[in-house]
């Protein structure tokens, strides 16, 4: 039986060490194949890496085979254990090879004599990348442990090699010229995202003109290239460090973040541009900067999306060089005083830029959802803006946004900058506030319920502080679309496992992935929808994926052990939906018992109802499911065919439309009618306005952001159910949207 020790494989440091030390990708599969041949005591490790144009696998490491065999060995798409693991994207673990069907022994490479064989796919998301094989001469030598181990290497493997493959891809690439902006000086008037206040200098992260990289003012004249080099291993080490920070401080999400920068490092097309252009005569300043921009316009101009995604990498990479050999003053890729500003950022550029510091964020609109999300969880602040006003932005110019408001001041006058102080000073006195109280009562006594809404563990200190009853809804997309791969059952129980921990007996509600529409994985440009809010999102791409929806589940399933935990389903549309998605549930439960693994047997199943069709069904819903989550933002959006990333109708997303306050009405009453359990989520839950309504119609259990609950509750305590109830129904009653607001406002 394979002794693979689960903890230290699944560990991302130990991945981490081994990139770092490595000078290719080859040489980074290499260490990666023979910690992976260590660990699990297995005779053979090897690595595929798959050619989508040929639909050939290609042996690119191995420790136990030949090493003749390296770059030589070629297995077709479906051919043998390997090929067929990758063709049908599953794991294959066999017993006796020599026995399956599907073994086809290359020849020279010794392979016969090992009977143990374990395939698992390299995959980002559902594209094929390669595959990663164990093998034993021990008949039945690898078990379900080393499955899981596997898998969850195979995960982080992705990552690299997908930047690799860009690095590829870019040297392929012609040069274009940039795209020059004038600088504006004004105040505008944009859209909250994420609230709070920040100053500093703007820092332009923009695809297709990403700002000229400029050589410092003061660089010295007397730089060599004993300086460079100097500056380059400087450069490799702080990458390193900040990785390292990030894997602990952001667990959940920060996998490898910093893997594009360093390989573009090891990239002798990248570092030994510059040091030709020094041996030459050129500065080595000059020759940085003319190297960073051209490669910056080379991935700008880039068909490929992903190479467009890399702008920042090269640009910030470009910032940590130049500091690293002039001694500049400030910290090397330390953005502390610096302002994002944006057309379009991944939510792993979000990560990297806030663990560098950054103060806050400026982005052009129409930018999906959870980048907000994001920006809130690690609370800097961020405005949206569209296209027009973000042309006015310039890099190096002087800002103050105000994320609450939605503004963002260019070159903000004296009086402006006043009222930054004094309200600093107002953030550092909520600060220090005594705690909220722990529980939360109307003015009458009637108790309601406040549960927070987690995106990443960061939020489960605010959730304490904040004395939260419990996780409402934790969103579980966000170890999904911050990555380059679907993460492994083991990396997702990890996660899972942790809130459940942190929570105690307190209620943990899990949401099953939730992408399309406004949140996106990275993969999904090579799907392209025309309407994605009513294509592939939500339970859709769940059922439609049920390897991926199993491997979530059964996680899930796992970490419910010891604790009190739910899962519920997004985006349900009918009764059939649910029914299909819980007998998976079934299935899964029924292959841990197989495996004999732990899981909370007594998991409650529950549904998202944010879709019409499931408001003209809730009474059927309500027979069959254990618990129900109004989630208002799409309900919103789906009920009033408003899309709420659409700059042009966004006025029309209307939380208290007469619709949307009866079809919350419906839900509750039909909730409470069979005796269920039923919450709110959104944004109308953060609405102090709108609490009267929501406790009036019969509300009870209320999930935001843990900082919204100081407001929030405050809101609960002043209204008296009395008053609540004769607020609910004198809105229900209300016909236009113009009386709705007269109400609000009068009350």
């Amino acid at each position: 039986m394979g002794k693979a020790n689960v903890n230290m494989i699944c560990d991302v440091a130990e991945l981490t060490s081994l990139f770092e030390k490595s000078n290719s990708l080859d040489d980074f599969l290499q260490a990666a194949v023979s910690t992976v041949a260590y660990h699990m005591q297995a005779a053979v490790c090897s690595i595929y890496i798959y050619d989508d144009a040929s639909r050939m696998l290609t042996l690119r490491a191995t420790q136990g085979l030949s090493a003749d065999a390296v770059g030589k060995v070629q297995l077709r798409l479906g051919q043998g254990i390997a090929g067929l693991a990758l063709k049908e994207l599953r794991s294959i673990c066999t017993g006796c090879a020599s026995k399956s069907p599907s073994f086809e022994p290359v020849d020279g490479i010794g392979e016969e004599k090992y009977q143990a064989f374990l395939a698992v796919p390299i995959r980002r998301q559902l594209k094929r990348v390669g595959v990663l094989t164990v093998q034993d001469t021990e008949a039945d030598y690898f078990d379900g442990a080393d499955e899981q181990a596997l898998r969850a290497i195979a995960g982080q493997l992705a990552t690299v090699i997908e930047n690799a493959d860009l690095l590829m891809a870019l040297h392929r690439q012609e040069d274009v010229r940039p795209v020059q902006v004038t600088p504006v000086s004004k105040m505008i008037k944009g859209r909250s995202g994420s609230s709070g206040v920040a100053r500093g200098i703007g820092s332009m992260v923009v695809s297709g003109r990403a700002g000229r990289f400029r050589k410092h003012e003061s660089t010295p004249d007397e730089l060599t290239l004993d300086d460079f080099e100097r500056a380059l291993k400087a450069s490799e080490q702080q990458l390193a460090d900040l990785q390292r920070e990030a894997a602990v401080t952001l667990s959940d999400v920060a996998q490898l973040i910093f893997s594009a920068h360093l390989l573009i490092l090891a990239d002798d097309e990248f570092s030994g541009a510059i040091r030709r252009q020094i041996q030459e005569g050129i500065h080595p300043a000059d020759a940085l900067v003319d190297v960073v921009n051209r490669y910056i316009d080379i991935f700008s101009a880039s068909p490929n999306p992903r190479l467009q995604e890399k702008v920042h990498d090269l640009k910030d990479l470009g910032h940590r060089l130049m500091e690293n050999l002039i001694g500049g003053e400030r910290a090397p890729g330390d953005y502390t005083g610096q302002i994002i500003l944006a057309d379009s950022l991944l939510p792993s550029d979000v990560l990297k830029l806030a663990t560098e510091k950054a103060e806050g964020f400026v982005v052009q609109g129409g930018m999906t959802s959870h980048i907000a999300i994001i920006c809130r969880s690690l609370q800097k602040p961020m405005v949206m803006v569209d296209a027009q006003q973000f042309d006015l932005f310039t890099e190096s110019c002087e800002l103050l946004i105000d994320g609450s408001a939605g503004t963002v001041y260019i070159q903000p006058s004296e009086e402006v900058l006043k009222e930054y102080v004094k309200h600093q000073r107002r953030a550092d006195a909520l600060e220090a506030a005594p705690p909220m109280n722990p529980e939360s009562h109307t003015a009458d006594g009637t108790r309601i319920q406040l549960f927070a809404n987690i995106n990443l563990l960061s939020d489960l200190k605010l959730a304490d502080k904040f004395n939260a009853e419990g996780v409402g809804l934790y969103r579980s997309e966000f170890p999904f679309i911050i990555r380059n791969d679907f993460p492994s059952e083991e990396e997702q129980y990890r996660v899972y496992s942790r809130i459940v921990e942190a929570m105690g007996e307190r209620e943990v509600t899990f949401r099953a992935l939730d992408i399309g529409g406004d949140k996106l994985l990275s993969y999904q440009d090579e799907v392209e929808e025309a309407n994605p809010f009513l294509g592939l999102r939500g339970i859709r791409f769940l059922l439609k994926n049920k390897e991926v929806f199993a491997e979530q589940l059964r996680a899930m399933l796992r970490a419910g052990v010891g604790g009190h935990s739910r899962i519920m389903f997004p985006l349900i549309s009918s009764v059939d939906e649910f029914v299909e998605a819980r007998e998976l549930v079934k299935q899964c439960m029924g292959e841990l018992d197989q495996r004999g693994v732990e899981y909370n047997r007594d998991t409650q199943l529950g549904v998202m109802i944010e879709l019409p069709s499931a408001v003209v069904l809730v009474e059927d819903l309500a027979h069959e499911v254990d618990f129900m989550s109004i989630g208002t933002n799409d309900l919103i959006q789906y009920m009033l065919a408003v899309d709420r990333t659409n700059e042009m109708v966004s006025s029309l997303y209307l939380s208290h439309h007469p619709a949307i306050l009866r079809a919350i009405d419906r839900v509750v009453s039909v909730a409470r009618n069979h005796r269920k359990d039923v919450s709110i989520c959104g944004d109308i839950a953060r609405d102090p306005k709108m609490i009267p309504f929501l406790l009036g119609v019969g509300i009870r259990k209320i999930s935001i952001s843990p900082r919204q609950m100081v407001e929030i509750q405050q809101a609960i305590e002043a209204v008296s159910m009395q008053k609540a109830v004769y607020a609910a129904r004198q809105m229900l009653e209300l016909s236009r949207i113009s009386e709705v607001e007269s109400f609000l406002n009068n009350t």
